[in-house]
């Protein structure tokens, strides 16, 4: 099979020694790049990226390397991705990705000179017992597999293991990412770098919050029924406010309205502030959502109209340029 611009997949590989949190948080950044996410526990997960490149600006390798980074950078996660056409061959890299963390195979001529001279146990899906059988029979690597007659290969390991694990040898795997159900809550925080009680800063960085929270659950085709906002106090002590939404909602508008007004209802004075986590929670597919209605609010069905805009800009360029969606600065 040929690797097309809008095939690519990822099998992204966690550090043995990551905790459930630090898996979830990973699948929890991957659905930042695509909705197509299949998790692989305890420590692995699949995702199609269609038209990623175009869409983030980006070859799908250096989009990995730039995942990597983030990944390491915001949950001390280390990963190594395989990038190919399929499953079996994607995930075949990622377990020889190297120092780089990344192995891109971007045509069918570099799957077929990764994978030939590999040991034949090191075929993604491929039992000790398998192995030992076809290296008995004098098929010690990959690309042996790949060269021998399907019914040879039929006979030794039986007709449909057979079969499959040749078409793998040759970069050949139908199966499909299955995207299945997202977290039902997700996170985000900022750390101040000092501890601060200026009520314009905080509101500026959890607007910040908002925004990319927004973003994250728009991508997913995700609303929120509940938000939480956690504050950690310079002396370590925390606090947490949960209010439900008017109604299931991932408009940038909504969240930025509810979270505002579980602030204020804290009514802090001069509480020195080191850190705030806000979580969107009972998170539903966007299908069970209530159907679109006119506000007849002007302004607002023009931020709405600008958000999935913004959302591109955001995911491409960053808020750096985007800014925590402009058209909602002044309501802050």
């Amino acid at each position: 099979m040929t690797a097309g611009p809008d095939s690519v997949i990822w099998h992204v590989r966690c550090r043995p020694d990551t905790t459930p949190d630090g898996h979830r948080r990973v699948l929890d950044l991957l659905g930042d790049y695509t909705p197509l996410v299949q998790p692989l526990p305890p420590g692995a997960a699949l995702a199609q990226l269609r038209g990623a490149g175009r869409l983030f600006g980006a070859a799908p390798g250096r989009l990995a390397a730039r995942f990597r980074i983030q990944a390491l950078a915001k949950h001390g996660v280390d990963t190594h991705i395989g990038i190919a056409d399929t499953w079996a061959t994607a995930a075949t890299a990622s377990a020889h990705a190297g120092r780089s963390g990344v192995l891109h195979l971007p045509d069918h001529r570099s799957v077929e000179q990764f994978l030939a001279p590999l040991p034949v146990r090191a075929l993604h899906g491929i039992g000790p017992a398998q192995a030992a059988r076809l290296e008995a029979f004098g098929l010690h690597t990959i690309g042996a597999l790949a060269a021998m007659d399907e019914g040879v290969v039929c006979r030794v390991l039986g007709g449909k293991s057979g079969r499959t694990l040749r078409d793998r040898a040759r970069g050949i795997d139908p199966r499909a990412i299955t995207a299945r159900r997202m977290p039902e809550s997700t996170s985000v925080f900022h750390a101040f770098d000092r501890d601060v009680y200026d009520p314009v800063l905080v509101r500026a960085a959890l607007l910040d919050l908002i925004v990319t929270l927004g973003q994250r659950i728009r991508g997913r085709d995700q609303i929120a029924r509940t938000m939480t906002l956690t504050v950690r106090f310079a002396d370590g002590s925390t606090i947490d406010r949960t209010r439900a939404l008017a109604q299931p909602s991932a408009h940038t508008e909504d969240l930025r309205v509810m979270v505002f007004r579980i602030l204020d209802s804290l009514a802090f004075q001069r509480a020195r502030i080191r850190r705030l986590v806000l979580t969107a929670e009972d998170l539903r597919s966007a299908d069970e959502g209530p159907g679109t209605q006119i506000s007849l609010d002007p302004a607002r069905e023009n931020r709405l109209s600008l958000e999935p805009v913004l959302d591109r800009i955001n995911a491409r360029y960053g808020r750096r340029l985007a800014g925590p969606a402009g058209a909602y600065r002044h309501a802050s």
